[in-house]
């Protein structure tokens, strides 16, 4: 980088000692944050260094801090001018983007390194911290973006994208399936079955926001992410009585049940059976069928006839009622099967 003027040395702000390597601050600020907030730590540097630069002309953070008395030049120093500045004993203050410089602080570091040049003192500060969820923030960005300017993206419709929300869900189970809650060996690289589990929740994340981005687009009915978020905060507080309110719920069938009797209240549903998608995998559908009779206390026998789909329907009613999924036991058994044939063919392969 190179700055717009020379960063020459302010005679009036040189410290007693001439040869003092002074201090650079690298002063950091979330663009997820407000601008103006900023921290205590950060307003007393800037009000007491010798000089502050930025070199974004735009930056949000300049019009406040203006306001506030500091005066910032806007100049793009690279690292041997940063050092030549804080000569004296000054301190020279950097106002960067929440995610830094990296080619000032590789040409910082090459200057360290090098044993040559008698370095500043350094120091990173963070004038502002992200929140947790922040990055969300980044999501939406580039979420809007994207449906903005890529071909494909900006075609798709909610039905079209059906298939992938599928697709991710079932990939997401897989990944559940093979991670542990314990923490495991990974290749190195941030591989392993923890990386794996990170990456299929932010796709199943992705068309949560990719749906609500078209549904913003809608003529008569729009709503945007904010309002799919909003209208689960208001689910969650309002099925959690015993915690958001005056309820008691001391074990997690009693939750359950208060969780589906408010449920039942909201929808009006008028049969137990509302409310199931009968296109969900057929073991989970019947699974589902016999857990909502349970729960309501209803005395409904079982179907039977000839078939082996009345025989499933039975094995699906009786291992929920012992509290196992179905559907995870058998693709457990699946998984073991398939372990077996891929023995096999080894076998037959190294005869």
């Amino acid at each position: 980088m190179t700055s717009d003027a020379p960063l020459t040395p302010d005679a009036t702000r040189a410290a007693d000692d001439p040869d003092a390597p002074g201090r650079l601050v690298l002063l950091t600020a979330s663009h997820r944050v407000a601008p103006g907030l900023l921290s205590w730590p950060a307003w007393q540097v800037l009000h007491a260094a010798g000089r502050v630069l930025c070199a974004d002309p735009d930056h949000p953070q300049l019009p406040y801090l203006r306001e506030a008395g500091v005066a910032v030049e806007v100049a793009a120093p690279c690292a041997e001018e940063l050092v030549a500045a804080c000569a004296g004993g000054r301190t020279v203050v950097v106002l960067a983007s929440g995610e830094g410089d990296p080619a000032l602080t590789d040409g910082l570091a090459r200057l360290a390194g090098s044993g040559r040049t008698r370095m500043p003192d350094l120091e990173l500060l963070p004038g502002s911290y992200d929140l947790p969820g922040a990055r969300l923030l980044d999501l939406v960005e580039v979420m809007d973006r994207i449906r903005r300017d890529c071909p494909w993206s900006s075609r798709q419709t909610h039905r079209s994208l059906v298939k992938y929300a599928i697709e991710e869900a079932y990939e997401l189970v897989e990944a559940i399936e093979n991670s542990t809650d314990d923490a495991e060996e990974t290749d190195g690289t941030g591989g392993g079955a923890r990386a794996e589990l990170r990456e299929e929740l932010g796709d199943v994340l992705l068309q949560v926001v990719f749906h609500a981005r078209i549904a913003e687009e809608h003529p008569e009915e729009p709503f945007s992410v904010d309002d799919v978020a909003g209208t689960l905060v208001e689910k969650l507080i309002h099925r959690h009585p015993h915690i958001f309110g005056e309820a008691t719920a001391g074990t997690p069938e009693e939750v359950r049940e208060q969780w589906l009797r408010t449920k039942a209240v909201e929808k009006r549903r008028t049969s137990v059976t509302e409310g199931v998608p009968l296109g969900q995998p057929g073991l989970a559908l019947a699974a589902k069928l016999a857990g909502r009779v349970r729960s309501a206390g209803l005395d409904v026998p079982l179907p039977s006839g000839p078939g082996v789909g009345y025989d499933l329907l039975a094995l699906a009613a009786r291992a929920e009622a012992a509290g196992t999924d179905p559907e995870a036991a058998l693709r457990a058994a699946a998984r073991a099967y398939r372990d077996a044939i891929l023995a096999a063919e080894r076998a037959a392969g190294a005869e």
